[in-house]
């Protein structure tokens, strides 16, 4: 299904610069303003707002990527002038009583991509600057192509990044590396930000759909619930010391095996790939029992799963033995770091 959701007045979505297509379990936002290189404004962020606010409930993942050469140059730089940009309200005044609801407004368009119930992945070409750079942040994996060049670009405005990206940042590059892009406002090329830990993948640029098809792929096999419980349990792990992070795993495996249990058995989680069939008791760790399929029959792939009129599990199998997205494993020849 192809959607571009919004309201009959132009409003929505797709009046603001963004498309949304929806393919069974994945979704592809399209910022779509190529003649400015996606740069970007508050209506777009607040209609990225909107589609994570009415993602079908079949859609596991998401993949957001620029229209044209460019992932995204930041915001629109027109909006800094009198004049403004065409059909957009001003910027918020930051001394204003409203401003940080305002801006809470803009920052949800980012924050919801790290919703568990999603995985969310960046496909970065050309430019992710600033803002651009701040939602591939806001994405759980990025997949680089070998062209693209990353940059916070806000100190250059006399403005901190207010866009929810500078903890991502933290996290993944550590406090000096994130102190020292942000001040200095230097370019990243994508080698750096493998290196950097910024990408899982650098590709050449004809390869970048490709590989991120592939990557998606790999990323639904598994059933949708022990995925949305594992992100949830590995995204709190950086705020835990071990031991309390022992304890939300007990915590974890106990609730989704409840669940797994409460299910019928003649049903099983909507998105886990399985046709229902017999169901048995399994005993787990510390004597924990649950039911689980049988036989695994997994559905025939579709569209951007099959290759070769190979089906989800070959795939699978093919991913961990590095044979299926080959570009986190070399780039040109070459191994990756």
């Amino acid at each position: 299904m192809t959607g571009r959701p919004g309201a009959p007045d132009g409003t929505g979505p797709a009046s603001t610069g963004l498309k949304l297509d929806v393919d069974g379990a994945v979704a592809t936002v399209t910022l779509h303003r190529p003649e400015r290189r996606n740069a970007m404004t508050p209506s777009m962020w607040r209609g990225l707002a909107t589609i994570g606010d009415s993602l079908p409930p079949q859609v596991r993942a998401v993949v957001v990527r620029g229209d044209g050469p460019s992932f995204s140059a930041g915001i629109d730089l027109r909006l800094f002038t009198p004049d403004g940009v065409p059909g957009e309200d001003p910027l918020a005044d930051p001394l204003s009583p409203g401003f940080g609801e305002w801006l809470a407004g803009l920052q949800a368009g980012f924050l919801w991509l790290h919703r568990p119930d999603i995985v969310s992945v960046a496909a970065v070409r050309g430019h992710a600057l600033g803002a651009g750079f701040q939602l591939a942040l806001a994405c759980d994996l990025r997949v680089l192509a070998d062209d693209a060049v990353l940059c916070m670009k806000e100190p250059t405005f006399g403005l901190v990044p207010d866009l929810a990206g500078t903890k991502p940042l933290v996290d993944i590059v550590g406090l000096p590396r994130a102190i020292e892009m942000c001040l200095t406002t230097r370019m990243v090329g994508a080698a750096e930000a493998r290196e950097l830990r910024l990408a899982e993948a650098v590709v050449p640029a004809a390869d970048l759909d490709a590989a991120v098809a592939d990557l998606v792929a790999a990323l639904l096999t598994h059933d949708a619930a022990t995925v949305s419980a594992t992100k949830k349990l590995l995204a709190g792990a950086p705020g835990r010391t071990l031991e309390e992070q022992a304890a939300a795993e007990r915590a974890a495996q106990a609730e989704l095996q409840r669940e797994r249990r409460s299910a019928s058995p003649r049903r099983l989680p909507r998105g886990s790939g399985h046709r229902a069939g017999p169901v048995i008791l399994a005993t787990g760790p510390g004597g924990a029992r649950a039911a689980v399929p049988a036989v695994p029959a997994r559905r025939p792939a579709r569209g951007a799963f099959a290759a070769g009129g190979r089906a989800n599990g070959p795939r699978r199998e093919e991913f961990a033995a590095g044979r299926r997205f080959p570009h986190a494993c070399t780039v040109r020849g070459r191994a990756c770091r």
